[in-house]
């Protein structure tokens, strides 16, 4: 009966005595923002308390304000889509890296084109994590590499191979020397930037690590994994301190979690963790104790 009776379409006004006059809902305002890019959006960093760039497959890298929706100012120098931005955040320096296996750094105020290009990787750029003071940069590829660079003049300063070490993410650990590197071999390092060399590996995850992150006070890392139907599919909590172990796992996605944050202290009193999947959801877990 309950079935039977929510496919019946209902018409009340037959129960209205003659003279009822019926109140027409309030019409409610939507914003209409225009577009940033003329193609899909690939990624997305806060650049100010107001301002985010993203870049796209139209090639372009885009400062929006997110708080009215414009679109400020449009990047165009790749010759391929933007695979990845990165900036510190409050600067008005960020970088590009593209399927055309450049980076590129580009200053909020110039007009005349990027600020500085570095070649180096001979696939696509996957990985940009940027030293806070943003005189350093270190660059990842599918092509096996890591590359670092002196953002000034564009020279790269050390460049250091791992077999099957196909980069998906890097972030820097702030406050510190190093940086969190997720692999498609299934891997997490840390590596001292110093003399570019792994200082530790986590234990391997049964799926391919997609994306990584770092606390604000440098004391944990999470880490996204690949997967279907459940399996796999989670984010994984690490300690990047002595002990180096697993924290707690996130799971509850079904399909592959393609991105992992720290969410900023003082939205809530515990500290809290987003992850987004491909099964288009977006999920916030309680840290420490993976509730949500």
């Amino acid at each position: 009966m309950g079935k039977f009776q929510s496919k019946v379409k209902r018409n009340s006004s037959k129960y209205r005595a003659d003279s009822h006059v019926e109140e027409s809902a309030p019409v409610q305002t939507i914003q209409q923002y225009s577009r940033a890019h003329n193609d899909a959006v690939t990624y997305i960093a806060a650049l100010k308390s107001d301002l985010c760039v993203s870049g796209g497959k139209d090639k372009a890298v885009v400062v929006s304000n997110w708080r009215t929706g414009a679109a400020l100012k449009r990047f165009v120098g790749h010759e391929r889509e933007v695979s990845k931005v990165a900036c510190v955040f409050g600067s008005n320096r960020f970088f590009s890296a593209s399927r055309d296996k450049t980076v590129l750094l580009w200053d909020l105020h110039c007009k005349a084109g990027s600020a500085q290009k570095f070649i180096g990787h001979h696939l696509i750029v996957t990985g940009l994590a940027v030293s806070p003071d943003c005189t350093k940069l270190v660059t990842g590829s599918r092509d096996n590499t890591l590359c670092k660079w002196d953002v000034e003049t564009g020279q790269c300063l050390l460049k250091v191979a791992v077999s099957r070490n196909l980069v998906t993410h890097l972030c820097w650990v702030p406050g510190e020397s190093y940086i969190v590197q997720t692999s498609e071999d299934k891997s997490t390092r840390v590596w001292d930037t110093r003399d570019l060399q792994v200082a530790h590996t986590f234990p391997l995850k049964q799926y391919i690590q997609m994306h990584c992150d770092v606390s604000e006070d440098g004391n944990y890392c999470v880490t996204s994994s690949n997967g279907f139907g459940g399996q796999g599919c989670e984010a994984t909590l690490w300690d990047l301190r002595k002990t180096k172990d697993i924290v707690c796992e996130y799971k509850g996605h079904l399909q592959s979690t393609t991105s992992c944050i720290f969410l900023p202290k003082g939205m809530c009193d515990t500290s809290l963790v987003a992850t987004t999947s491909h099964d288009c959801t977006v999920k916030v877990w309680e840290r420490d104790t993976a509730g949500m």
